[in-house]
């Protein structure tokens, strides 16, 4: 392999930020021609940094737990798709190991679920009581990367609907610990009601968010709450609540709804300046490897090309503090045909991937 890639733009290194050209010498970017005489390669096309996948669960399927075959085979098949940043929302599987390999994504943990008990997924989460929240949150924010996922709500078969898993003066102190340890907390909730407890315990992300309505948006823009909507996962809740029509018809209807308004509400909460990024919830029931579905959904959702576009590169990079392409910084890049600010589209099928310095075969 050549010494030196030499990336022959335009590299979009950020909304605003657009050069003409760069270099790869090292495993990074750098805006100079590397001194010295090197072996070069071109690569010709629009440049963006590797995209992120925030909402991403590498090591688990439909049944728990997976093997690393099969785990590997996950960020490979993420990888291959341009996904060079995960934030891993929940696994029960140990990945560590991948970060000793230079050819996967890098991986931001959330740890594992916490869910209450029967509440979630079998075989997806620690499953908990409310008197046992506080210090589970603070074991699995000592051995994530700075993030905690919290199962907020799920349907309670004997009120047969959607409904809040905690207590709010239980999350608030959860929270505060999580916190205390250096890590953010995020959640998944579907529905309405859950939205406005974590809001007033403090939460710093939302994932799915499709019970939000005006006075939940106005709080989580007020608060800076983040949400990842995970679109593609969302046009799944037909499916999902089909089986539940006839035992449990006020879970159906509500799953329904969610569903109908799902793009309507993102864009509300993207209107009303909530923070919004990219991820695709792959590894349950959906497939690895989707982050520009994920990306025309938010288009699709009221997002411009160019926000939506962030949401899955340089903005999502600097929200979870990961390096983009500034001087010096790791050659994880993405090379495109055209201009995917003028169709989004391009991203489905790159040119070339970039994964630290070395091309992806």
């Amino acid at each position: 392999m050549p010494d030196v890639l030499h990336l022959r733009g335009p590299i979009l290194a950020g909304p605003d930020d657009v050069r003409a050209q760069a270099w790869v010498a090292d495993g990074r970017i750098t805006y100079a021609p590397p001194p010295g005489r090197h072996d070069v390669r071109s690569l010709e096309g629009w440049v963006v940094p590797g995209l992120v996948d925030a909402h991403c669960h590498v090591g688990l399927d439909a049944h728990g737990a997976v093997d690393r075959e099969t785990a590997e085979a996950q960020a490979r098949q993420d990888r291959d798709h341009g996904t060079l940043l995960i934030r891993d929302a929940g696994s029960p599987a140990d990945t560590r190991w991948i970060d000793e390999r230079d050819d996967l994504p890098k991986i931001i943990r959330a740890g594992r679920h916490i869910a209450r008990t029967r509440r979630y997924i079998r075989n997806y989460a620690h499953e908990v009581e409310p008197e046992q929240l506080v210090s589970r949150v603070r074991a699995e924010a000592r051995v994530g990367d700075g993030w905690v996922k919290l199962v907020g709500d799920w349907i309670d078969r004997d009120a047969g609907d959607l409904m809040p898993c905690w207590p709010v003066d239980v999350l608030r102190e959860a929270i505060q610990a999580a916190h205390e340890e250096g890590a953010r907390v995020t959640a998944h909730c579907f529905g309405q009601e859950s939205l406005y407890d974590f809001a007033a315990a403090g939460t710093d992300c939302i994932e799915h968010a499709t019970g939000l309505e005006p006075e939940t948006i106005e709080s989580f823009a007020r608060r800076g709450i983040t949400i990842v909507p995970t679109l593609v996962n969302i046009a799944t809740f037909p499916q999902i609540a089909a089986p539940a029509e006839e035992r449990y018809p006020a879970y159906h209807r509500r799953m329904m709804d969610l569903h109908a308004r799902r793009h309507e509400t993102i864009g509300l909460a993207h209107e009303a300046g909530i923070r919004i990024y990219v991820g695709t919830d792959a590894g349950g029931s959906l497939r690895h490897g989707l982050v520009a579905e994920e990306v025309r959904e938010l288009e699709t959702a009221g997002l411009s090309r160019v926000e939506a576009l962030g949401a899955a590169t340089w903005a999502a990079r600097e929200w979870l503090g990961r390096p983009g392409l500034d001087e010096g910084d790791p050659a994880d890049v993405v090379v495109l045909r055209d201009d995917p600010r003028e169709d989004l589209g391009v991203l489905v099928d790159p040119v070339a991937i970039v994964l630290r310095g070395r091309m992806v075969d």
